[in-house]
């Protein structure tokens, strides 16, 4: 038989972290001895008390649906995080719970956009954005930016794709892929020009509270009344809590959007998994000094990380401020991205992301969510094959 896929699902392209991933771990399973550079989750387990909430959630049957958009009681726990820790006022009602911050970021996407509408997106980006606003039929817009800049787009670059039948644009500090981190004198002018020219902002903050160096983060949203109106903040527990595959995440938006969004979940989704989200109340209101730990690890690895990167020939690497990721240039080793990543896989059995899912194939991504013994070992590896390489 022949069958007719939809121009939406045909014109997607998969995503390459995950598909990465999966064959790092399929080759494990095999038995090979794989250091895998690729997934975004961190290694540590969810704090105790988190998984305790939810466990004493299922034992008490609270296993039912619940209110689409999210429980009550992690809704005014969000906008109560949101109040203490951005300076920011909303009511629960703006606060939408959802399936994870893929699955915010897509229900922003879907009820704010349309066929006509064009969507900013700087790049190096998280390869998922322009795949969501192709769905949403409307047309993603890419600013390039590289390494020179610290993967920032500028004012002036933002003021020069702006035309009129821009309806978004999409802020994702601290960054995936490249771990940079606006400053808030750069967010501010950012967000003064979307304010200017009635353009909204999807402000993915989703690795705020990952930062280095003294690095500060500043929501968008806060920097006036008119600031807040034209931002969406979409936002999750997978980063700074280590919950992944609980797929919690949640929005704060204008009550108008707020609203469009609940329909649009109540339609697709429903409600968030109940008991998950008796976590996220006690992840917000509970104690936060599994932070600090995992945040000294975690600086530990990128300085082990990026060190080694600028030790290898034909690669370099700027420092991450936020996140867990480093973003080499590779451009010296002659190799573009998917076949340097694919014949390091291949050669070396490491598994790392190749810019061009991207947006930037002179890159790749690592990730140093995962251990200093793994990221020796891994590292090792890639300057062994970099140093393989015909010259």
């Amino acid at each position: 038989m022949q069958y007719k896929i939809a121009r939406r699902a045909a014109s997607l392209s998969p995503s390459m972290t995950l598909a990465i991933d999966s064959k790092a771990k399929q080759m494990k399973a095999e038995g090979l001895d794989v250091v895998g550079f690729g997934a975004g989750e961190p290694d540590f387990d969810t704090p105790q008390h988190i998984k305790d909430a939810a466990v004493q959630a299922l034992a008490a049957g609270f296993t039912k649906y619940t209110p689409s958009s999210g429980i009550p009681e992690l809704r005014q726990a969000i906008a109560d995080k949101f109040q203490r820790e951005n300076g920011l006022t909303y009511k629960p009602s703006q606060i939408i719970v959802s399936c994870g911050g893929k699955h915010s970021c897509y229900n922003v996407i879907l009820a704010t956009c349309e066929e006509g509408d064009e969507v900013l997106i700087p790049a190096p980006y998280w390869l998922s954005y322009p795949e969501m606003v192709k769905l949403a039929g409307a047309t993603p817009v890419i600013l390039p930016t590289t390494d020179a800049t610290e993967f920032k787009v500028t004012p002036d670059q933002l003021r020069a794709a702006i035309t009129p039948r821009t309806r978004l644009f999409i802020l994702n500090s601290p960054s995936n892929p490249t771990g940079s981190v606006y400053t808030p004198d750069e967010i501010r002018a950012l967000g003064d020009i979307c304010v200017e020219k009635g353009v909204l902002i999807m402000s993915d903050e989703i690795y705020e509270q990952l930062l280095y160096d003294g690095a500060t983060h500043r929501s968008v949203a806060s920097f006036s009344p008119e600031h807040q109106a034209h931002t969406i903040i979409v936002h999750g527990f997978a980063k700074a809590w280590s919950m992944t595959g609980w797929r919690l995440g949640f929005l704060a938006a204008p009550d108008p959007i707020a609203k469009a969004i609940d329909a649009v979940q109540s339609h697709s989704t429903s409600n968030p998994t109940s008991f998950a989200q008796k976590g996220g109340v006690a992840a917000l209101n509970g104690p936060q000094d599994h932070l600090k730990v995992w945040l000294a690890e975690y600086a530990k690895r990128r300085a082990y990380a990026w060190a080694k990167l600028n030790s290898i020939p034909g690669i370099s690497c700027v420092n991450s401020k936020g996140a867990f990721y480093l973003f080499p240039n590779i451009s010296g080793t002659g190799l573009r991205s998917a076949d340097f990543c694919a014949r390091l896989l291949e050669q070396e059995k490491v598994a790392a992301v190749p810019g061009i899912a991207f947006g930037a194939d002179d890159y790749l991504r690592i990730s140093y969510a995962t251990s200093l013994a793994n990221i020796e070992k891994g590292l090792d590896r890639l300057d062994h094959f970099v140093r393989s390489l015909p010259r």
